[in-house]
């Protein structure tokens, strides 16, 4: 019982996040309308959520075993909270800055957490493949969900309108009822060596883990991934609704399909990780991403504006670009168990940290490239460039894989 009631919280903290951080791409799409800026100046906003994440991250990796996980997440989620309030209360492009901050503090501790409660709670490697997936599929599942909350709030006929500012209200009631669930539900405790220098300390474990090509390799590995997923996932609400003519609301909520196919390639590789091996499925997926992108971008070109569009008419390029999701699923879930089983239980905290700080730098460049080719030379080639990242992640993760193999001595760390 007391496993299920951990699993729920690590679910439903991943289901409310996914809401939350990858709404980006919408509230980049409505800034533009509601508040008047420039698309470059909304590309910060991927910043100011993953900057905080990386940056927090940092520093209380190793610490949140100190600390306790139930206070870890209740604070977590009362600042998110303040965020979602903060920003309904004074609708401002400033204040949405404040709530992303907020919103990337809160999930340093959220992520952190649950990715070191997922190596306590499984008992080998592919246990620990599959319950990352499937958390992963969860948060997918918020963004999913996020996508059409959001929708639900926009006025179409008025893009300029705050009304989709009334989400945040709900978003904030779930994050203070999930304050109290926090701290009711007894979590696992670790014992902590003692240190009389605790920040310094923690500085040492992360550099040594720096030290290990296995571990190198990887955080270039997820560095790519993230800067893939999230450059294609924020602006694909604006690429809907400026390359394929969709209405405000329906940009956002074609968006789901892309969250939808996450969800379900995550579910998916959940069960496939346990029968064949991570690496062949992982290049299989790669190279569809690239042929997506190939197929999909031509006929995207050849839309045209249509004011009756509606989703029998819509064009095809809304429906199959999305599926890009659908092979991008396994990759990141796969490379973070990959190192996280190699490494012991005393270390799975610290990496966990430098999971999330490389993460977040990779959503921050990937946002700020693709919306800053967006603006001066279109959403097609903005994602056609994302071909060269992709190529690239598939000699990242040739050599993770190798360096996989041959580095045995990891547990001695």
């Amino acid at each position: 019982m007391r496993k299920f009631a951990i699993l729920g919280i690590m679910f439903s903290a991943y289901f409310l996040f996914g809401i939350l951080l990858n709404s980006v791409g919408t509230v980049i799409l409505q800034s533009v309308a509601s508040f008047g800026i420039q698309k470059s100046e909304a590309s910060v906003l991927e910043g100011f959520k993953d900057l905080p994440i990386a940056i927090v991250s940092f520093f209380i990796a190793s610490r949140i075993p100190v600390w306790g996980f139930n206070r870890s997440l209740a604070l977590a989620f009362a600042l998110v909270s303040l965020g979602a309030f903060v920003i309904w209360l004074w609708p401002s492009f400033s204040t949405t800055k404040v709530m992303f901050a907020l919103t990337g503090v809160s999930f340093a501790f959220i992520k952190v957490s649950v990715y070191s409660l997922i190596g306590r709670l499984s008992q080998n490697t592919s246990e620990h493949a599959s319950l990352m997936n499937f958390t992963e599929g969860v948060f997918m599942l918020g963004v999913l969900s996020g996508y059409w909350m959001f929708s639900f709030f926009i006025d179409s006929a008025n893009p300029a309108s705050y009304s989709w500012l009334n989400v945040y209200p709900v978003l904030g009631a779930i994050g203070l009822a999930m304050v109290l669930f926090s701290l009711i539900i007894k979590m696992p405790k670790e014992e902590v060596e003692p240190s009389t220098d605790k920040i310094a300390n923690d500085f040492k474990k992360m550099l040594e883990l720096l030290y290990l090509p296995l571990v190198l390799v990887f955080l270039i590995s997820a560095f790519l991934y993230v800067l893939i997923e999230q450059g294609i996932g924020t602006w694909l609400p604006t690429f809907n609704n400026e390359v394929l003519h969709l209405p405000h609301a329906m940009s956002v909520q074609a968006t789901s399909i892309f969250a939808l196919a996450l969800a379900a390639g995550r579910f998916g590789a959940g069960g496939l990780l346990k029968i064949i091996n991570w690496y062949p499925l992982l290049n299989f997926c790669i190279l569809a991403i690239v042929a997506l992108i190939l197929i999909t971008m031509p006929l995207a070109k050849s839309t045209q504006a249509n004011e009756a569009i509606n989703w029998l008419n819509a064009p095809l390029a809304a429906y199959l670009f999305p599926l890009i999701g659908l092979f991008m699923a396994p990759i990141y879930p796969a490379i973070n168990s990959v190192v996280l089983s190699a490494l012991p239980g005393k270390s799975q905290s610290t990496m966990s940290g430098l999971i999330v700080v490389f993460s977040a730098l990779g959503g921050t460049f990937g946002s700020l490239i693709i919306g800053q080719i967006f603006e001066k030379i279109g959403g097609i080639n903005a994602f056609y460039c994302v071909v060269i990242p992709t190529l690239a992640l598939v000699c990242s993760v040739f050599f993770l894989r190798r360096l996989n193999k041959t580095q045995v001595d990891l547990k001695s760390i």
